[in-house]
């Protein structure tokens, strides 16, 4: 089942429109939400992001789009999927269906909710290897449209298809400096001694919502600092330790790039605990 602009129904039966600008131009934004028992972690930061991505895109928000108003349609689809006492990733895309080409005759707005179910109810620590690379094809511009999260990820794509070519787990992505930004699914983290690096939002990365968390949890953490710096490949290979953030993950521990093995380190635990007890109060 899938909500499509208020209707639940089986995924079969649902055609989107051929002026689907989302399909056409990549004209629309989306979110990747974990809901546990009803619960949609996060929430706020999710809608917010989604708001302002849409505002970045010139598009012409409903005045029914409210928080509650979605909540009540993410309820909805799990009623219809009898999925209240599960854990499911939720897709929301919002995009715009009008006719035209390029330019939009209208300001017509539909959205796409789709579940898939999770194993785990929160975050938990992936065990086993976790190998990554450089994705030097494309280079991601350092503009404000960057950190938006669009339907337009040709590069990701095709960086997800290189990283498979090359038995990679996930491919790092560079901007028009070559400094490193993220990988191809979430922000990424640098720990040297009891400093944490990542990116600013200035360099072109994903203005992600564990981002958004994680430093508010780092900042109250007397044993380290955190600083948001352009990132150097060179410095990947100085690093004690690297690691991943998106929605559905939580925290993903990079163990190898190129030659350099990374040990296990203690604090990526200490903010999985921290950010799994953030999400338990819902803030």
């Amino acid at each position: 089942m899938v909500n499509y602009n208020g209707q639940c129904l089986p995924k079969e039966t649902v055609g989107l429109s051929i002026h689907n600008r989302a399909f056409r131009y990549g004209d629309g934004v989306f979110e990747t939400i974990r809901v546990i028992h009803s619960k949609i972690i996060f929430w706020e930061s999710h809608y917010l992001r989604m708001m302002a991505n849409m505002r970045i895109i010139r598009m012409d928000i409903p005045m029914h789009y409210t928080m509650e108003y979605f909540e009540e349609e993410i309820n909805k689809l799990l009623l219809a999927t009898n999925s209240k006492s599960a854990n499911m990733r939720l897709r929301l895309t919002i995009y715009r269906e009008a006719e035209g080409l390029y330019t939009p005759q209208n300001e017509k707005i539909g959205f796409l909710m789709e579940m898939t179910p999770l194993a785990q109810a929160f975050f938990v620590k992936k065990e086993g290897l976790y190998k990554v690379g450089l994705f030097k094809e494309y280079l991601i511009a350092k503009d404000f449209l960057s950190t938006v999260k669009t339907t337009n990820r040709i590069k990701n794509v095709i960086g997800g298809i290189f990283a498979e070519e090359n038995e990679l787990d996930n491919c790092l992505l560079l901007n028009t400096d070559k400094n490193v930004i993220e990988a191809l699914n979430g922000n990424l983290f640098l720990v040297k001694d009891n400093r944490i690096q990542t990116p600013p939002l200035s360099d072109g990365c994903i203005n992600g919502v564990i981002r958004k968390q994680l430093l508010e949890i780092i900042e109250h953490m007397p044993d380290y600092t955190i600083d948001e710096v352009p990132i150097s490949p060179f410095s990947l290979q100085k690093a004690d330790a690297l690691f991943i953030t998106n929605a559905i993950v939580g925290i993903q521990a990079i163990t190898n790039y190129r030659k350099k093995v990374y040990a296990e380190h203690p604090l990526l635990q200490q903010l999985l605990a921290k950010l799994n007890a953030k999400a338990r109060l819902g803030v």
